[in-house]
């Protein structure tokens, strides 16, 4: 086990917990405004009428914004698997 093995896999286990942290919160945050949109339109479906104006609406564009970051945050998790993998592969 060398020096390069041993940053590579610190380095990768750190990118892995800060992508988990970073990603956590907007998914979480990003499943409820899915499910809270999926609600209005069951209850626009079941009242007949529409309750919102064309376009997109504040909770959409929220949504889209937590996805986003929690899509970094993913990113970041990736960097550090492949860290690790790395870490193993380097001789």
């Amino acid at each position: 086990m060398g020096a390069v093995n041993l940053v590579c896999w610190v380095l990768g286990v750190a990118l892995i917990a800060v992508g988990y942290l970073r990603a956590r919160g907007p998914w979480g945050r990003y499943q409820e405004l899915k499910a809270q949109e999926a609600n209005i339109a069951r209850y626009e479906g079941w009242r007949g009428t529409r309750l919102r104006d064309d376009g997109p609406s504040a909770a959409s564009i929220m949504a889209a914004q937590m996805r986003r970051r929690a899509q970094v945050g993913g990113l970041i998790l990736i960097a550090g698997f492949v860290l690790v993998f790395v870490g193993f592969a380097v001789h």
